[in-house]
This record gives structure tokens, C-alpha cells and sequence, in this order.
């Protein structure tokens, strides 16, 4: 199957959850440009699938850090202080993603490379021994007074912003390929996504030197979507997965950490591992296992209790899945299966409608958010080698989730020009 089949067979299943487009009411209103207040409305699925998310994730993440304090490396923190300043973070966040909301899709396009360049100098700043911020020995955030930031995360954002709109205008050059002998394709492909792939390079390196290997991925597999969804020719995008496959294996052999989890992973429980590298995903294993069908309850979770580390964070699910077993982790991946099939749709619906940039942003923020939940729920089932990525939308983290909730804002505002246009309105 070509790489178009397959995107049009993804699409056309993506969208079957859509609602009917609507074209008699649309030619109604399309004479005087005026749109039906109920039309200007928003994705509610979406907004709803999201705000269960966040709730759940807030009691999660006070059930998770409630013993937290009890350990010599919180203990100057209260039972309750991981779940407030997560509430006040969340708040923030809702405030904020507010404003973006208001940002028609044009100001974003234009916004796109400074704010690419934004990022690369906020994680260049992160290096600095007297900015940058060092825990567990990975220097990943910027302490502003009480606030610790973590620039990789509006590095994600920027990037899915910047290859939708490098691709928009760069598709012409992509579509003129298919009368050029072969030898001649793959120089003026190159010629035509080298700048993009040199800076996402750039931004790999500045994560690789903040240790911060998962976020690469991401990215690179956010910018990798964004191609493929572009309608880059299927060789050249295997091509391309290949390349970056060997690199990423690479860069795992020749580490020694990095190499110790993959061992770590295909035997956590040996002698040699159980108790080092091994040791988060054996006691998540353990929570997964005892919470069984229904779940031990909330709040009942004996791993949460000073056994398994980064129990709000990275291995939230891990708790999820023993409190409220494996009728509470199907659910969290329903959710997240709905949620990237929702704005997999809307994406679908602005690239019918010609509006390509809006439509590769939201599938872009599908592909990164369904990604990075499909990695973390790997590693909490041990079907995945321990990588630092937390639950979209759920785990602890105020930058995580101010990003978060700002990238789900931007693709509301994709869905509110759809239903404009749709319904013969302007912008």
C-alpha cells in the first residue's frame, strides 16, 4: 500500500466520528456570512474527554504524593503540597490556554519560527550550570523564584508549529517531484527538508546534552508524522525512519545508561537489575498486579508508599492501574484513544477545507500527545524500556500541562474556523 492510500484510509476512519458537514445550511448562511451562534462553538467531545483527564489525573496525583513526605527527600514538604501547586498549575494553565484560544491560525503561523527560536535558546539557557536547574543528574528545567520551567516541552509545541508550516511551504516543491527521474528525486528532496531536519537535529542535540533522550523522540516522531501526513513520497519517508531508527540505536549502544535500561528491560528482574535499573518497572509491575480486575480502591495503593519512585509523575498509571485496576487503565486509554481520534478529525476537516497549516497543527499535537501517552503506558505495562515521559495531561508537571493545555486551545481554535467556513462565515 503507497503512503497516499494509507493516509487517506487513515483519514477517512479517523473521521467517521465526525459530525455531517452540513452543506445545505452551509449555502443558507453563505449569502450574507453570517454563522448561527451554536455553530461558533467548540469541539465539546473534546474539551470533555480533556477535562476528565485533568480531573482524574489532580486525584491521582494527590493519591500517588500523599506519602511522599515521608521520605528524607520530601519531608520539608506537606501531604498536600504536590496536588496544590498541580491544582494552581492546572488553573494556570486553563487561564492561559484561554488566551491562546483567541489566536486565529494565522498569528500562530507567523509566530512559528521565532517561537522555534525561542525554544532553542530557552534549552542552550538550560545548560548553564548557574540557570539551568539539576535533578536526579539531569538538568531539564529553569527555576524562575518558586516556578521551575521545562523549556523541552515548548520545544514539542514549537516544532509541531514550525514542520506544519515548513511543510506548507515546502509542499509545492514535494508535489513537483513525481515527473523527475529517480536519481534527481532524492537531491531535491533532500534539498527540500534538510533545513527542517537540521533543526530538529539542532533541538535532538541540545536535549541529548540535558539527557533528556525521550523528548527527542517525540519530537522527531512529531516531525516524522507531520511528513507523512504532509504527503511526502512513502520511500523517501521510510527513507527517512530508517535513517533515524540506526541513529536512535546508536545513540542507546554507545551509552552506557541508556544501554544498562535496555538490559534492564529485558530482565528486570535478575540480580543484577532488580534493584538498580530494573527497579521502577518491577515495582510497577507489582502495582499492576495487584490491582487485578477492579483494583484495590483509591487511595489503597501500597506501592505509592515509598516504593516506587516518581509514582505522580512517570509512573502514574502504575498507581491507576492498582487502585483502580485494569478496568481503570482501559479507561485512561479509551480516553486518549478518543481524545487523538477527536483531533485527528478536525485536522482532516481543515485539510478538506484547504487549510492545510491548521490541519497538520492539530494533527500534529495528535500525534505527539497520542505518542507520548502510547510510550508512557508502554513503559508502566513493562512492554517499553523505562523512559522519562510523563502522562499527558495527568501526571504532575506545570509546564508539561501549561503546554499541554495550550497546544489543545490552539486545536479548538482550528475546529472553531472549520465550523466558520463550514457554515459560510469568514475569518
Amino acid at each position: 500500500m503507497s503512503a497516499l492510500a494509507l493516509r487517506e484510509s487513515l483519514g477517512a476512519w479517523f473521521g467517521r466520528l465526525g459530525t455531517p458537514t452540513g452543506d445545505l445550511l452551509s449555502s443558507q448562511f453563505a449569502a450574507t456570512g453570517n454563522v448561527p451562534s451554536r455553530v461558533q462553538g467548540f469541539d465539546q467531545q473534546l474539551v470533555w474527554v480533556s477535562l476528565v483527564l485533568m480531573l482524574w489525573g489532580l486525584v491521582m496525583v494527590y493519591s500517588a504524593s500523599i506519602a511522599l513526605p515521608e521520605m528524607s527527600r520530601f519531608s520539608k514538604y506537606t501531604h498536600h503540597y504536590f496536588v496544590l501547586r498541580h491544582a494552581v498549575w492546572l488553573a494556570l494553565a486553563c487561564g492561559v490556554s484561554l488566551v491562546a484560544y483567541q489566536i486565529p491560525l494565522s498569528v500562530w503561523q507567523k509566530s512559528a519560527r521565532p517561537l522555534l527560536m525561542i525554544s532553542l535558546v530557552l534549552l542552550a539557557l538550560v545548560l548553564i550550570p548557574s540557570i539551568g536547574k539539576l535533578v536526579n543528574g539531569a538538568r531539564r528545567w529553569i527555576s524562575v523564584g518558586p516556578v521551575n520551567f521545562q523549556p523541552s516541552e515548548l520545544a514539542k509545541f514549537a516544532v509541531v508549529l514550525y514542520a506544519s508550516d515548513y511543510m506548507v511551504r515546502k509542499m509545492a516543491q514535494l508535489d513537483d517531484m513525481s515527473q523527475v527521474e529517480k536519481n534527481s528525486k532524492l537531491q531535491r528532496f533532500i534539498q527540500a527538508v534538510w533545513p527542517m531536519c537540521v533543526a530538529v537535529a539542532v533541538v535532538g542535540g541540545l536535549l541529548l546534552c540535558e539527557t533528556d533522550m525521550g523528548a527527542f523522540l517525540v519530537i522527531a516522531v512529531i516531525a516524522m508524522g507531520i511528513l507523512f501526513l504532509g504527503g511526502v513520497n512513502a520511500w523517501m519517508f521510510f527513507l527517512i525512519a530508517f535513517v533515524l531508527s540506526g541513529a536512535f540505536a546508536s545513540m542507546v549502544w554507545i551509552n552506557d545508561t541508556r544501554r544498562a535500561r535496555i538490559l534492564a528491560y529485558l530482565n528486570p528482574w535478575s540480580e543484577e537489575y532488580a534493584l538498580t535499573k530494573g527497579y521502577q518497572l518491577t515495582h510497577s509491575l507489582i502495582a499492576m498486579g495487584r490491582g487485578e480486575i477492579y483494583g484495590v480502591g483509591l487511595g489503597g495503593s501500597v506501592e505509592k508508599l515509598n516504593w516506587l519512585p516518581e509514582a505522580h509523575t512517570d509512573f502514574l498509571l502504575a498507581v491507576i492501574g492498582e487502585e483502580f485496576g485494569l478496568v481503570g487503565v482501559v479507561m485512561v486509554m479509551v480516553l486518549f484513544f478518543w481524545l487523538v481520534r477527536r483531533m485527528m478529525h478536525i485536522g482532516r476537516q481543515a485539510i478538506a477545507m484547504d487549510r492545510v497549516f491548521a490541519g497538520l497543527v492539530a494533527q500534529g499535537v495528535a500525534v505527539w500527545i497520542g505518542f507520548q501517552a502510547l510510550v508512557n503506558m508502554g513503559v508502566n505495562l513493562g512492554a517499553l524500556p523505562t523512559k522519562g515521559l510523563t502522562l499527558p495531561l495527568m501526571s504532575y508537571g506545570g509546564s508539561a500541562v501549561l503546554i499541554n493545555l495550550i497546544a489543545l486551545a490552539v486545536v479548538l481554535k482550528v475546529d472553531r474556523e472549520n465550523r466558520i467556513l463550514m457554515y459560510g462565515g469568514r475569518l
